[in-house]
């Protein structure tokens, strides 16, 4: 059963509480304030903007004491040719001292921030080419708005954040965004710490596939992003990878589009991961990222993280496809409470035998491998 109701408890259950989600926005607009106010910093500052899962709307709540993360990316104008990855990165190191002391440490791309409430995960980029000073200064950059907030997102000049939009001229802009292309920006350049190098990255484009993707499966894409990460949060504590935005982005290849339900959306991801990567054993899969095709979010990913967290998935897809197609609506409750954890709800004591809400069958079950028979 699709079990809609349970399902939208769920996902109230998984997200970042109300509390949690103050603390992020306190965290980061605390950050961005302190850069743009600071003597050293704030000429060499195009912009900055907040990217990752919380921007994507694909974040779920951090268990037991840890804390809610968020990623701020800041656009500087430091150019490659006069500042290597490592020299970058010391440009910032005493803006850190006088914010942050004791609380942040270097990272492979960026510095990480420890406070009491929250994480802060601060990338830096090399200048970006002069003519796109603009895109990166937009209000469709630097809003905080998330994929949920404002499914409506564009790279836009145009496009105004859902808080000003009680503006005159709210209709006239979006009217003109209408007929307009959005911006195509190149990829922002992030210094990696290990090599010393510059590499490209592309978070606008990762923001931009997910609300396209999201649109074609009802909404029910981020959603089916954060089941999974429950799923793997709440059952497994190995192995750690792939988790993030290599799960994430595994997720976005399985996925189909069309998805009429969260409990559809989940079943045929999963089976569709064992279909496509387990045959006759598992294959860990090569996936671009978003913007970038050369980078493949997979590389660190260890074929026998994959190996281990492909068999977890066998039995989630198994798990899942009878949660789905049971007519038993106690049976079906109970059997996706054994997949995702406590938080989906309890299904009711009484009326096991309804059949009231079945949704046939929409696919076939995971035939299973070798590997499991």
């Amino acid at each position: 059963m699709d079990l809609k109701p349970d399902f939208d408890v769920f996902m109230k259950e998984i997200r970042p509480t109300e509390d949690q989600r103050k603390d992020l926005q306190s965290g980061h607009r605390i950050l961005r304030e302190r850069l743009k106010a600071d003597e050293i910093l704030k000429d060499i500052i195009v912009s900055d903007f907040l990217q990752g899962s919380y921007r994507r709307s694909t974040a779920i709540r951090p268990k037991s004491d840890l804390r809610a993360d968020v990623d701020i990316v800041v656009v500087t104008k430091l150019a490659e040719s006069k500042f290597t990855p490592a020299k970058a990165m010391d440009v910032f190191k005493p803006f850190l001292e006088k914010y942050y002391k004791d609380k942040w440490k270097p990272q492979g791309r960026s510095f990480g921030i420890e406070m009491s409430y929250v994480e802060l995960d601060l990338v830096l980029t090399s200048a970006p080419s002069e003519v796109e000073y603009g895109i990166f200064e937009s209000a469709s950059v630097m809003s905080d708005n998330d994929l949920v907030e404002a499914p409506d997102w564009k790279l836009h000049k145009s496009w105004i954040p859902i808080e000003l939009r009680q503006r005159p001229d709210t209709r006239a802009f979006f009217t003109e965004m209408k007929d307009q292309p959005e911006w195509k920006p190149k990829p922002l350049r992030i210094p990696d710490r290990d090599t010393n190098k510059w590499e490209d990255t592309h978070p606008l484009e990762q923001i931009r596939w997910t609300r396209d993707k999201n649109a074609k499966c009802n909404g029910h894409f981020v959603n089916v992003v954060k089941a999974i990460k429950w799923w793997r949060l709440e059952k497994y504590e190995e192995p750690q990878h792939p988790k993030g935005f290599p799960l994430e982005r595994l997720i976005g290849e399985c996925c189909p589009d069309g998805i009429e339900s969260l409990a559809l959306g989940i079943t045929l991801t999963l089976e569709k991961i064992v279909s496509n990567y387990g045959s006759p054993a598992p294959i860990k899969p090569k996936l671009p990222d978003y913007g970038v095709p050369s980078h493949d979010v997979f590389a660190r990913v260890s074929f026998d993280d994959f190996s281990m967290f492909y068999d977890q998935t066998v039995e989630a897809a198994k798990l899942a496809r009878r949660a789905l197609d049971s007519k038993d609506r106690i049976e079906s409750g109970n059997l996706w409470r054994e997949l995702l954890g406590n938080k989906f709800p309890k299904p009711p004591e009484e009326g096991s035998s309804s059949r009231e809400g079945f949704t046939p069958p929409r696919g076939p079950a995971v035939p299973a491998s070798g590997r499991f028979a």
